[in-house]
């Protein structure tokens, strides 16, 4: 078994950064492809009294899908960050 190591204040930078790096390329990436479908898909399945309510739809699903993307991507770059750092447990 490895010896236990002593954590330092910086030993998570890589892990931070990786998180950071993903949930930011996959918000974008997610930003050009899937988000504008789906929300346009979500907007055509209700029914609207005037093209504000139609927008503000849009653009609250664009975002929320945009969103859920960059906490995807996140966890995901904090996940490869524990493993490249030799972390055994999730954070």
């Amino acid at each position: 078994m490895p010896a236990s190591r002593e954590p330092n204040p910086g030993d998570e930078t890589v892990r931070y950064l990786l998180a950071i790096i993903l949930g930011g390329v996959a918000a974008f990436a997610a930003t050009l492809t899937v988000s504008s479908p789906i929300a346009t898909w979500v907007v055509s399945k209700f029914a609207f009294e005037s093209p504000d309510e139609v927008s503000n739809m849009h653009d609250a699903v664009f975002m929320g899908s945009n969103f859920v993307a960059l906490l995807v991507g996140f966890v995901a770059g904090w996940l490869i960050g524990a493993r490249i750092e030799g972390h055994d447990e999730p954070a």
